[in-house]
């Protein structure tokens, strides 16, 4: 009976649940607000605005917009609606709330800081918002620190799996359905030549006698970083400090290519949708990704998260296969390694976040649009997409904050497995590549239109 208990309470009580029901509410009010007219649910939002050569342009002056009382009603009804979902999520994850909220004030005066740098004519021209959220975390990191106080809010899965949520109900079912199989074929042939081919390298040719990492490490590097590592870790009983070496290895790359790639992929003048598959394919966190897909505009994004949401489902398969060739094939585990896991936990790792997903997608596609109307759809996504950069903001802002270059890369230890990364990333951008020219360049097959 105590066990049934705690599996529910796992419905209120766990990060990817929790940001699948803040999502909702932000959804249900949106819907409420734009069908009933009853008020106005918009988030707040810098217009453009400039100084010296952008003052002949089209441009909104800021003391203009910090003049309107409307200015004002909006950054306090989203920092209100926010804070208060957010706050109440974290309490129930059993943080304090009275430490948990002045840090989230703080974290969101850092993110109105980076809308309002955004949306400066001229620097908006060079960089989206998304990288100025990171830019901003990155500088506070590895400059003055994260101070103490602040280090509770600083909670970026729990962001962006609610931005994912809230960004659902934009991604409509036909979309879904028209890049089903160009994204299973884009993720699921990809993912396991990958894991084969860097568990060959690590062991064969690197001869890296740690198997546990080498199978942690590629899991990370084919699905999608973290979580994929975290799972894959548990399954192969792979150590502790191992496991934050992978993780370590993850991040400082999974940086590096969400600046880089996007700049490459314009500069070679891929198509946006190709691009974002790409990304998506590639890229290992499911936040550095969305970053990575918003920088290359509305269709990449969709395409990068598509992808990224069809990769996330198979860490589930691989953690289980990965758990029996494990306990089947390799060495017993040594003493102190993480403990093994069945279906059970693999059900527990499983992220919950992409199922909240695909439910505001298909309340979006076959409840809302059938009975009121496509327009009526895009006037809420228009209000809930502001809430959407909000979450994506404070995760950004989050990723740069928890991003300490000194710190990860003291945890480094030896050149092989950093060569185990490289080798295997270059293989899956290489092998990733391939497939999305053979099914998304029109060349072979149709190109799907994402609306």
């Amino acid at each position: 009976m105590e066990k049934k208990k705690n599996s529910w309470a796992q419905l209120w009580r766990t990060e990817d649940w929790l940001a699948v029901w803040i999502g909702f509410i932000i959804i249900a009010l949106g819907c409420i607000s734009v069908l009933t007219g009853a008020f106005d649910f918009s988030a707040f939002n810098f217009k453009t605005w400039g100084w010296g050569e952008a003052a002949a342009t089209n441009v909104t002056p800021l003391g203009v917009q910090m003049s309107s009382p409307a200015f004002w009603t909006k950054l306090l009804l989203t920092f209100a609606v926010l804070g208060i979902l957010f706050t109440a999520g974290a309490k129930l994850l059993g943080e304090k709330a009275k430490k948990y909220f002045p840090a989230f004030i703080g974290v969101f005066v850092l993110g109105v800081i980076v809308r309002l740098i955004s949306a400066e004519f001229t620097l908006n021209r060079y960089l989206e918002w998304a990288f100025w959220a990171l830019i901003v975390g990155l500088l506070v990191s590895n400059t003055v620190g994260v101070p103490k106080w602040l280090k509770p809010a600083v909670k970026t899965e729990f962001y962006i799996k609610t931005g994912l949520v809230v960004m659902g109900f934009s991604v409509l079912f036909s979309n879904i359905a028209k890049f089903g199989l160009y994204g299973l074929g884009i993720s699921w042939i990809v993912c396991p030549l990958c894991i084969i081919f860097m568990w060959w390298f690590g062991t064969k040719v690197l001869k890296i006698k740690n198997k546990p990492l080498v199978i942690t490490l590629a899991s990370a590097t084919s699905v999608c970083g973290t979580s994929a590592a975290i799972a894959t870790g548990a399954a192969a009983n792979c150590k502790k400090t191992d496991l934050t070496v992978a993780v370590s290895i993850s991040i400082i790359f999974t940086v590096i290519m969400m600046v880089a790639m996007p700049p490459i992929i314009e500069a070679v003048g891929m198509s946006p949708i190709m691009g974002g598959a790409l990304i998506g394919g590639t890229v290992d966190s499911t936040g550095a990704v969305v970053v990575a897909g918003t920088a290359l505009g509305e269709e990449a994004q969709t395409a990068a998260v598509l992808v990224k949401s069809i990769q996330n489902i198979l860490i589930g398969f691989v953690a289980f296969f990965v758990s029996l060739f494990f306990a089947t094939r390799v060495e017993p585990s040594e003493a102190g390694a993480v403990e093994k896991v069945g279906a059970i936990e693999i059900w527990r790792r499983f992220p919950k976040f992409i199922l909240g997903f695909f439910a505001a997608s298909l309340i979006a596609s076959f409840l809302i649009q059938p009975v009121f109307g496509g327009d009526q759809v895009s006037a809420i996504n228009k209000v809930l997409d502001q809430y959407k950069n909000w979450a994506f903001v404070l995760a950004f802002v989050s990723i740069g904050l928890d991003t300490n270059f000194k710190e990860i890369i003291s945890q480094l230890h030896g050149g092989k497995v950093v060569w185990l990364y490289i080798v295997g990333q270059l293989f899956n951008i290489v092998l990733t590549m391939a497939m999305v020219w053979l099914l998304l360049s029109g060349v072979i097959f149709p190109i799907p239109t994402l609306d």
